[in-house]
C-alpha cells in the first residue's frame, strides 16, 4: 500500500464533472491499520464513481495530518479542489477542522475512529459506503467550533480527572499496545486513587464564581444526560459553551455519580451544576506558589466550519 504522506491519484484527473474531493486517510486512526486504509481506498472508490464524484486519496500517519491539511487548504484556494475529506475519529476531525475553520472549504467525514462521536453527532452514517454519499450528496451545512487557549476543540474540553484519565490510558496503550477501552478502566482506577480536586475560580459575562471540584467540562453545544442519549448532542449550530461542574468532592462519591449518569439518574441539585456561558475564563492558584494558570475558552458562535452530511443533527 502508499506509505503514509504517499499521494495516490485515481486513474482519471480531477474533473469539473462532479465534486472533486482530497480524501486525508489517518493510518493511525482507532479502527484502522494498513489493510483497512487500503480497504477502505479500495471500497470506497467506485463508490464516488458510481455517484460521478473525483477522489483523490492521500494516505498518512496522525502527525503529518496538519500538514496536508493545510496544503488541501491552498489547493482548495487555487481551485483544484471542492471540499475536504477526513477519514479518522475525532482527534483527526479536530486537526483538520482546525485548519478549515472559518475558510469556507467544506469538509466530509469518514468515521474510522474508535467511538466517532462527532460522526454521530452530526447524524453521519457508520457504514463507510454510506458515508461516502452522505458526502456526495448530502448539503452543506455550518456548524460550531470552540476554542480554549486559542486550539479549537469539535467535541468538549475539560479541566480536572478526565484528561488525567486519558493521559494514562493512552500511556498505556503506547507502553502495553492495549486496545483503548482496556487501558481505560486501570487509567479510571488510578484517578480515583489519585483523586485531583482543583479549586478553580470560573468567570463570565461580569461575575466570578468560587469552585471545589474534581472536574470542569465545557462542552461545544449541550449534551443530553438522559438514559438513552446520555453524551450526544442535538444540535451543533446553537453558538453554545455548555459548562457542568461536578459537585462531587470524593472518590466514592464521584464514582457513585458517573454510575448514576450511565442510567441517566444524575440529579444537578447533587451531582452536577449546569449553565451556558460564551467566554467563560477559568483561573487556578496552586498552593504554595505564585504560579497562576488560566484556560479561556471563546463563544461556539465563531470560529464554524462548513460539514457535508445529513440536514440536521440526529
Amino acid at each position: 500500500m502508499p506509505q503514509p504522506g504517499e499521494l495516490t491519484r485515481e486513474s482519471s484527473p480531477l474533473t469539473k464533472r462532479g465534486p472533486r474531493l482530497l480524501v486525508l486517510l489517518n493510518a493511525a486512526a482507532g479502527t484502522a491499520n494498513d489493510k483497512v486504509i487500503e480497504s477502505v481506498r479500495v471500497a470506497l472508490t467506485p463508490v464516488f464513481e458510481g455517484l460521478d464524484v473525483a477522489a483523490e486519496f492521500s494516505f498518512c500517519s496522525g502527525h503529518e495530518l496538519k500538514r496536508l491539511a493545510e496544503t488541501a487548504l491552498a489547493r482548495a484556494k487555487a481551485g483544484e479542489i471542492d471540499a475536504v475529506v477526513v477519514g479518522g475519529g475525532d482527534g483527526s476531525i479536530r486537526t483538520v477542522a482546525s485548519v478549515l475553520a472559518n475558510k469556507s472549504v467544506p469538509l466530509g467525514i469518514l468515521p474510522l475512529g474508535t467511538l466517532n462521536h462527532f460522526a454521530k453527532d452530526l447524524g453521519i452514517p457508520m457504514d463507510l459506503a454510506s458515508a461516502a454519499e452522505v458526502i456526495a450528496k448530502g448539503a452543506e451545512r455550518v456548524v460550531d467550533l470552540a476554542e480554549v487557549n486559542g486550539e479549537i476543540f469539535i467535541n468538549n474540553s475539560s479541566i480536572g480527572i478526565y484528561p488525567y484519565i486519558v493521559i494514562d490510558r493512552e500511556r498505556r496503550r503506547s507502553h502495553h499496545k492495549l486496545a483503548k477501552w482496556m487501558a481505560m478502566v486501570p487509567a479510571v482506577f488510578r484517578a480515583l486513587r489519585h483523586f485531583p480536586r482543583r479549586r478553580l475560580a470560573l468567570s463570565a459575562e461580569g461575575w466570578t464564581r468560587p469552585y471545589r471540584t474534581p472536574c470542569l467540562f465545557i462542552g461545544n453545544n449541550a449534551y443530553a444526560m438522559e438514559l438513552f442519549t446520555l453524551g450526544r448532542r442535538h444540535h451543533l449550530d446553537q453558538g453554545e459553551l455548555c459548562i457542568s461542574v461536578v459537585k462531587q468532592r470524593r472518590p466514592f462519591g464521584f464514582f457513585w455519580m458517573v454510575c448514576r449518569l450511565c442510567f441517566g439518574w444524575a440529579e444537578q441539585a447533587r451531582d452536577i451544576e449546569s449553565f451556558k456561558l460564551q467566554t467563560p475564563k477559568c483561573d487556578r492558584k496552586r498552593a504554595g506558589c505564585r504560579l497562576r494558570w488560566m484556560a479561556k475558552w471563546r463563544s461556539c458562535t465563531l470560529p464554524s466550519i462548513t460539514v457535508r452530511g445529513p440536514g440536521r443533527c440526529a
